[in-house]
């Protein structure tokens, strides 16, 4: 080993080191490390930047020493960073190849240019330090409350300083006619944390709906102990919000503990959310007493459910219909957010109307189709029948029982089913050919032939026409429940997945 030198250390460095990561909470030996690379900046800038310059600073006495380093090399491509290992060994015979020759240079002088150099490089390596400190702290921590003062607001979005961290809570995610000034006290919900160049970026919102959970979490002890469980929120944020709950304890009233004694609890949310009108619904496994309770206080007489299509017809009182639907249709949209099921309100005269309509349609569909009178349609549809389909393939003894129906009547009638479906397919087939469909949509799963027909006749006749489209905008060309919504977006997918292919090609050939 060569004789190691060592500059002039002072304890002052140590000092210095404690104090900065004290005030910037951050690690002593960061703020070292920082120091080091100024250190060895400086030496670089005095003896050369192409020299490999190290300076090391004693974590216990504060002496720092300077090195420079060549490493032992059989052919010398760069004569200032490499050394042969004739002239290593010279100098200390215990080297190797492929080792470094470490030689001790002697202190630096700082002068001027050095020294505001030194100290830009410690300044930024501290900052640097400082902010991923910033965003370690704060990425754990997505789905917390936090609280802070006012700092700033700009373009209507507003700074909130959080002690050691600035969160930004920006103007789409205040309630509506909020305002703050500097030096308001604000909590709000972290949703995002992102570690970026001019430091962590923590995104807060006081409009999401997890901000009402995290608050009612903090006011009711059942919340917080996991006795009661908030199901689902809708929020119209500083208006009204809608909150399902249930309690694990059948002898616990979930909405009971939510509101409190005299309305405590829900009140301290409400005056956190600036008065938002706060409904606070039992949850029910049973979709139709989940969209009852919703709707609440709106009394509904009769529900019918399409678990299909994830719809809900409401049928309510005549008085009861502005109640149901709400001012602005804040009400059910708010039940329909809140349940996750698309619902119709609707009056007794109106549900009448439409299931009159939908029997009249019913019944000039079988009339027409299975050429039958009027009584005999009636019959199938009082028994749950709603397509062909259903007649041509249900089990003969189940059609045979039907009152008023012997085995020779359903033989013929499910007969008379099958030839109509057949020369429905033929037609729609030839059909199919006249528009020129392309052969890879018409394999497209999902596209029965009738579907094919009213697209062709639309002019989507490709899968890359299909594609084209949005979901919503393919059940607007088809004939009302025709297709879920879910079932639209997958078909569109599907229709898509040859451009993905193709992509995925090409980025391999290249």
């Amino acid at each position: 080993m060569t004789e190691t030198y060592t500059g002039p250390g002072s304890r002052e460095l140590l000092l210095v080191a404690e104090t900065v990561a004290r005030e910037k909470s951050i690690e002593k030996d960061q703020v070292l490390e920082a120091m080091e690379e100024a250190i060895q900046k400086a030496g670089r800038s005095k003896y050369g930047y192409e020299h490999d310059i190290r300076a090391k600073i004693d974590r216990k006495t504060g002496e720092i020493t300077l090195l420079r380093c060549r490493e032992i090399a059989e052919e010398i491509e760069n004569p200032v960073t490499q050394i042969t290992l004739a002239e290593a060994q010279a100098i200390d015979p215990a080297l190797n190849m492929g080792e470094f020759l470490i030689e001790l240079l002697p202190p630096i002088d700082f002068g001027r240019v050095a020294a505001q150099t030194a100290k830009q490089v410690i300044f930024q390596k501290v900052r640097d330090a400082e902010r991923h400190r910033q965003y370690q702290e704060y990425k754990d921590r997505i789905g917390d409350i936090t609280s802070g003062i006012v700092k700033r607001i700009e373009f209507g979005n507003v700074f909130i300083e959080l002690g050691h961290a600035e969160a930004l809570l920006r103007r789409d995610e205040m309630i509506p006619r909020e305002n703050f000034r500097v030096g308001d006290r604000v909590r709000a919900y972290i949703f995002d944390v992102r570690e970026e160049p001019r430091g962590a970026q923590i995104f807060v919102s006081r409009t999401r709906p997890e901000f009402m959970a995290s608050l009612f979490t903090q006011e009711v002890p059942e919340i917080y102990d996991g006795v009661i469980e908030i199901k689902s929120i809708a929020r119209d944020p500083g208006s009204r919000a809608k909150i399902a709950v249930t309690s694990s304890d059948p002898s616990l009233d979930p909405v009971g503990s939510c509101v409190g004694m005299r309305g405590s609890r829900v009140q301290a949310v409400v005056s956190e959310l600036q008065g938002e009108k706060v409904d606070i619904i039992p949850w029910s496994g049973n979709p139709a007493t989940f969209v009852v309770n919703a709707l609440a206080p709106a009394e509904v007489a009769k529900v019918v459910l399409d678990e299909e299509n994830q719809r809900i017809d409401v049928v309510v009182l005549e008085e009861q219909l502005s109640l149901a639907i709400g001012r602005r249709g804040q009400n059910v949209r708010l039940a329909s957010q809140l349940t996750g099921w698309k619902i119709d309100i609707l009056t007794e005269a109106q549900e009448s109307d439409r299931r009159n309509e939908e029997m009249k349609l019913r019944s000039q569909l079988f009339v027409e189709a299975l050429d039958v009178d009027e009584m005999i349609a009636h019959l199938l549809i009082g028994e749950g029948f709603t397509k062909v389909e259903e007649v041509a393939y249900i089990e003969l003894s189940e059609l045979s029982i039907i009152e008023g129906f012997d085995k020779d009547l359903a033989e013929e009638l499910q007969n008379r089913a099958k030839t109509y479906l057949d020369a429905q397919t033929r037609h729609l087939t030839k059909r199919i050919k006249e528009l020129k469909i392309a052969s890879d949509l018409k394999l497209l799963d999902g596209l029965d032939l009738d579907i094919l027909v009213v697209l062709g006749e639309k002019g989507i006749t490709t899968l890359d026409n299909l594609g084209d489209l949005a979901g919503d905008e393919l059940l607007e060309l088809l004939p009302s429940g025709r297709l879920t919504e879910q079932q639209a977006q997958e078909i569109i997918m599907a229709a898509r997945a040859h451009w993905f292919k193709s992509d995925a090609d090409t980025s391999m050939e290249s």
